[in-house]
């Protein structure tokens, strides 16, 4: 489903990942392990399209995505998780998991939209409440659902359990299982600094250090 082959990028003239390359199979759930600083995140954006290649690319189904905008990668089927979430604090829980959506002209994003409600129920009840006003752990919640709603091929999780209780990273983990079982067929690329907390996703993983992966290793 995801092809990275040999990526640099580089920012203000420093170059963070340097011939990076991985994959993801259809349906699989795979890590990516470092270090703050190894170039986890900006492997993420640049998949997004937030962080522009100097060289290399990159394949979602088969789809190459150089050139193509933030919101065209978006509408293929990628959902994606910030590490620091990035919710609207002004807007309303349904307008933050919404919006983007429509935005980006997701196909069937109200339906999809009720599935995310189905795997998180909480959600519904906090529904009109600003985001702003929810604590982090519901906060990271509504970005994992906003994350479904575009996902329909891939989702791309960055740090999804950091800052938030044991309890609720298993349950974000369980609802993650449960999201890729109803979907069949999504591909999940989960960075993590903590090699326990992306087994809680991933059996597989590949290990990431001065913006190269060094080595693929069994979780």
């Amino acid at each position: 489903m995801l092809r990275v082959e040999r990526i640099t990028v580089a920012i203000n003239a420093v170059t963070i990942l340097r011939g990076l390359t991985l994959a993801v199979e259809t349906g699989a759930a795979v890590g990516l392990i470092g270090r703050n600083g190894a170039g986890k995140t900006t492997t993420l954006r640049s998949i997004m399209g937030l962080a522009p290649l100097s060289a290399g690319r990159i394949e979602v189904d088969g789809e190459r995505l150089e050139g193509l905008r933030s919101d065209l990668r978006a509408r293929l089927g990628i959902g994606y998780l910030p590490e620091d979430r990035r919710l609207v604090a002004s807007l309303s829980v349904h307008d933050n998991l919404l919006i983007p959506a429509q935005a980006c002209r997701v196909p069937g994003h109200e339906e999809r939209l009720r599935r995310a409600f189905e795997l998180m129920p909480e959600l519904k009840e906090w529904a009109a409440r600003k985001a702003g006003t929810l604590s982090g752990g519901q906060q990271k919640m509504v970005a994992l659902a906003r994350a479904f709603v575009n996902g329909r091929k891939l989702l791309l999780l960055d740090e999804p359990f950091e800052g938030v209780s044991t309890a609720l990273s298993r349950r974000l983990a369980q609802t993650v299982h449960d999201f890729q079982q109803a979907e069949q067929g999504v591909a999940v690329l989960v960075a993590e600094s903590d090699l326990k907390r992306a087994a809680m996703l991933a059996r597989r993983a590949f290990v990431i250090e001065r913006g190269e992966v060094i080595e693929e290793t069994s979780l």
